[in-house]
């Protein structure tokens, strides 16, 4: 499973020109699963970025995490997370989840995520969309479960 997580003053996204999921202070995930992912890579994720130090504290270092700040999260799936551009011009995506085990451990992530006390918004699973990240730092991070990177 992967991530982009993008520490944001507001986000919000559109599916049809009406918005579907609107945070305030908080982070964005974009979330890619990957063929072989599993509960596990879900649960990994979903600790592993609660938690992330990535907002500042009075001193102005990035020592708070979401859970610390009260954040909220708008996660986002992203298949493309997975396309793979070593070869040719187009990406291959032979590694991205199919869409029914994608679905089940996106919303499984929510869940999770949920679970940690974070108001979570949300995108529409393989609908197109259109997202408004205001990213504040910029911060953006990339995270693997398989730790890849």
């Amino acid at each position: 499973m992967r991530a982009v997580v993008q520490r944001v003053t507001k986000a919000s996204v559109s599916v049809d020109n009406q918005i579907v999921g609107k945070i305030s202070s908080g982070i964005v995930v974009l979330l890619g699963v990957g063929k072989d992912d599993t509960l596990e890579d879900a649960k990994y994720l979903a600790e592993k970025i609660v938690n992330l130090r990535i907002f500042d504290d009075g001193e102005g270092k990035m020592n708070l995490s979401l859970l610390d700040v009260k954040g909220e999260a708008l996660v986002i799936s992203q298949f493309t997370l997975y396309g793979d551009c070593r070869r040719g011009r187009r990406p291959s995506y032979s590694d991205s989840a199919p869409p029914d085990i994608a679905n089940e451990l996106y919303e499984k992530f929510v869940e999770l995520v949920r679970g940690y006390n974070v108001r979570v918004e949300t995108g529409i699973f393989a609908a197109h969309m259109l997202v408004e990240i205001h990213n504040d730092g910029p911060v953006t991070l990339l995270l693997d479960s398989k730790k890849v990177f």
